[in-house]
């Protein structure tokens, strides 16, 4: 699509005019040069800190994949051993600490509202987005989005690094209409990351070495982890674009760990091997993606172009959070040389906690133990012994639960170090001599950190409770931690605890607010769409009070035309239909029902629904599994939470209709675990009374946040026919229509203006235009 349409729609809601140029046009924006993804100049040299006084403070935004407050000490919690994360402790201790937020319960969901401030009924992404999901379900490029509001109010320079999830991919370009401009018609001058929305499954081949399930984390380990199948030699064939083309690792000395060694430098090791071989080089797969340690890269340059770096090139091979960083680093060095006048906005998405579970390089992490996390990822160490019968299933459970935890650990402490290093290296924190990091309010850079929703299950920390974490309404799906610091114009009284409630909406305020964006600048029937409310009075007023008196949090079914296959999480003991593709659904701990199930007995072609796959179970003398809700929505006051939970039921294997039950829960914040208050299964006040059991405090509060509920949800506007989300059907939406259902334009597949939701834009959309031609449906 062309930028051109796009922005000529925001301004017809602009207040101050736009350029209706590339919105990475002339006006500016991130050098190319970091295109190349090349360590060796960015990441050995300092980055001055810009701006001045008369300049908005800059804004570096991070975010952490799949972390909740459960493993942060900074917050009260992290465990009984919890990581060592000096960096984040570091920002939390130079800043605000904000110790009640909420996000969605998954990623796609909790990013949009960073960009666009709208709870999810409103913008449509009401779950991760994956490969069967409709453009309807993605962030719409008629939004006006946070770096198009700075770009055009503030003159900020927006770039994205890393993973940010807020479309489709070219998994199913027939679903992802921006197609790799999607993150420029967003509104980014500058972009290079993922469209993809986490790590491929871990390539257990080790790229071709041995037959698949081999090595269950990626790479061949050394014979004492693995003495049938480990190496402690071998030739490392290194990629295309390398210095070299191969490394002999025949020295234990300096080569301790050559798998792991191998993979860390983007290779692949041929175990046992004594010397190279053209032949050997040519059987190795370069192009299969290997959890943490590849990505596809799609980059946005600021001169329009854009360039695709796959997996096998060397740029896309490396432990992912280095890559970002490097990215990153050299991000914000060129804006400053190209831009020094101008402020900045950079927003990192670290990969790190998103499964795969893969150990990180042993040098990001803080302690000399690392090579316990070499028999995570489920290694053979547990289940070989339970095949002789020396533990039970029940012990191989653990031991791979416990496994999966070390390693998560250690990815969090090497997240942390990179995040360090990206604060030091950009001259927004400085190494002092003792080792601590110490934040630099000179560089006129407000840090943000926060994160995209709680802990994936497997990984929750105590007290948390791991069945009611990521992709739950729960405490522990939803409780995230979000760390402010910045100069003391933004930041007053550093290191301290807000303890009222926020929501990761209230992030788009906090941009404009930092830009000194006035909320008026917004164009009217924008402002009427918004959930976001303001943050800032927080960071200038100690002891500020309360804005917020609740919070909100929301989870969906995307739009689809086909319902994805179903798959059972045990752990859980749920079944979901989420996931288009059996290795992603078994990268979740689950067990694939759908076409080529592993499991005997299940029909060649799979089961179509969970009702199907529990009426399998019943007939086979099992028991039947919950079924996933197919939308949820929690509404919280300063004491109690309300759950309302919609979900199918069955009747003879298929679905007959929907049912809605309603959870209570008294909740706090408390960081003395013995005190805190979660919303566990066994605590629901409604779970053996009615409301009219409540005690009268109770029964208040309950009634007033279910009409309050009910009174958020129905507030979505449904506006038929109109596709810019401007809330006027009118001649703008029939020219937009026209160019989605042009094929040599748009290409007439999915698109915002597929109003049936067929996975076509065609005529039968453009008669819903004309049918609700002149309605103004604005409140």
């Amino acid at each position: 699509m062309k930028t051109r349409m796009i922005m000529a729609c925001l301004c017809l809601l602009a207040v101050s005019g736009c350029n209706l140029g590339s919105s990475s046009g002339s006006g500016g924006g991130a050098s190319s040069a970091s295109a190349s993804l090349d360590s060796s100049s960015s990441a050995s040299s300092s980055s001055e800190p810009g701006g001045t006084a008369d300049v908005p403070p800059n804004i570096l935004f991070i975010v952490m994949d799949d972390l909740g407050v459960d493993q942060l000490a900074a917050f009260g919690y992290g465990g009984t051993i919890p990581p060592q994360t000096d960096s984040i402790d570091a920002i939390a201790s130079a800043g605000v600490r904000f110790r009640n937020t909420w996000s969605m319960p998954t990623c796609s969901p909790t990013r949009s509202t960073f960009y666009e401030g709208r709870y999810p009924f409103r913008s449509g992404v009401r779950n991760a987005v994956l490969s069967a999901d409709l453009a309807n379900s993605q962030v719409s490029p008629y939004t006006l989005t946070t770096p198009k509001l700075l770009r055009e109010e503030a003159n900020y320079v927006n770039a994205l690094i890393g993973k940010m999830h807020l479309t489709g991919s070219d998994l199913n370009p027939d679903n992802h209409p921006l197609g790799d401009e999607a993150m420029r018609e967003l509104g980014w001058d500058y972009f290079a990351g993922y469209l993809d929305g986490a790590p491929y499954p871990i390539d257990t081949t080790a790229g071709g070495v041995a037959p698949a399930g081999t090595y269950h984390c990626g790479f061949v380990p050394t014979t004492l982890i693995d003495p049938d199948q480990g190496a402690d030699t071998g030739v490392c064939y290194l990629p295309e674009g390398s210095e070299s083309t191969h490394l002999v690792m025949d020295d234990p000395e300096d080569y301790p760990t050559p798998g792991r060694t191998c993979l860390e430098l983007g290779g692949i090791l041929d175990p046992g091997a004594t010397e190279y071989s053209d032949t050997r080089r040519a059987a190795l797969n370069f192009n299969t993606q290997n959890g943490h340690y590849t990505g596809e890269w799609k980059i946005n340059l600021a001169d329009g172009t854009n360039q695709t770096v796959h997996a096998s090139d060397a740029r896309a091979r490396g432990y992912r959070a280095i890559l970002e960083t490097d990215a990153a680093i050299a991000t914000i060095t060129r804006i400053r040389e190209q831009h020094p006048d101008r402020p900045w906005m950079v927003s990192l998405g670290y990969s790190a906690l998103h499964t795969p579970l893969q150990p990180p390089p042993a040098a990001l992490l803080p302690h000399p133990d690392a090579a316990l996390s070499l028999v995570g990822c489920g290694t053979p160490v547990a289940s070989a012994l339970t095949e002789l019968g020396i533990l039970p299933q029940e012990s191989l459970d653990l031991a791979e639960f416990t496994q999966q935890r070390a390693v998560a650990q250690h990815m969090l402490e090497a997240m942390d170090h990179e995040i360090g290093r990206l604060l030091v290296t950009a001259g927004i924190a400085e190494r002092l001599e003792d080792g601590s990091l110490q934040y630099n309010p000179d560089s006129n850079t407000v840090v943000i950190i926060v994160s995209d929703n709680g802990t994936y299950m497997p990984t929750v920390k105590l007290p948390f409770d791991p069945l009611r974490a990521k992709g739950s309404l729960y405490q522990t799906g939803v409780w995230v931690p979000l760390i402010v610091a910045g100069p003391p114009a933004v930041v007053s009284n550093p290191d301290r605890d807000v303890e009222h409630m926020v929501n990761t909406t209230d992030l788009y305020s906090l941009f404009r607010e930092i830009a000194g964006i006035d909320e008026g600048r917004l164009p009217e029937s924008w402002r009427g769409q918004l959930d976001a409310q303001p943050v800032l009075p927080y960071l200038t007023e100690p002891g500020r009070d309360a804005i917020r008196t609740t919070n909100f949090t929301e989870q969906g079914v995307n739009f689809s035309v086909d319902t994805p296959p179903p798959c059972v999480i045990p752990a859980a003991n749920t079944c979901v239909q989420i996931f288009t593709q059996k290795g992603v659904c078994e990268d979740q701990s689950g067990v694939w029902y759908g076409a080529g199930s592993d499991i005997a007995g299940v029909p060649e072609g799979g089961f179509g629904s969970c009702c199907a796959v529990n009426a399998w179970f019943e007939d086979n003398g099992g028991e039947a599994v919950q079924v996933f809700p197919s939308h949820q929505a929690a509404l919280r006051d300063d004491q109690y939470k309300l759950v309302r939970i919609t979900r199918p039921y069955c009747d003879n294997g298929v679905e007959a209709g929907s049912t809605a039950t309603e959870e209570f829960y008294e909740i706090n914040q408390s960081r003395d675990t013995a005190e805190l208050k979660l919303d566990r299964e066994e605590l629901n006040l409604l779970a053996d009374k009615t409301p009219d059991d409540l005690t009268p405090e109770q029964r208040d509060s309950f009634t007033a946040l279910s009409s309050a509920l009910t009174d958020l949800l129905n507030s979505g506007i449904d506006c038929p026919g109109d596709g810019n989300g401007d809330l006027v059907v009118d001649e703008q939406d029939q020219a937009e229509w026209a160019y989605w259902a042009d094929p040599e334009q748009g290409g007439g597949l999915s698109s915002w203006y597929d109003f049936n939701r067929d996975g076509l834009t065609d005529a039968a959309d453009g008669e819903i235009i004309l049918a609700n031609m002149g309605n103004d449906c604005r409140p």
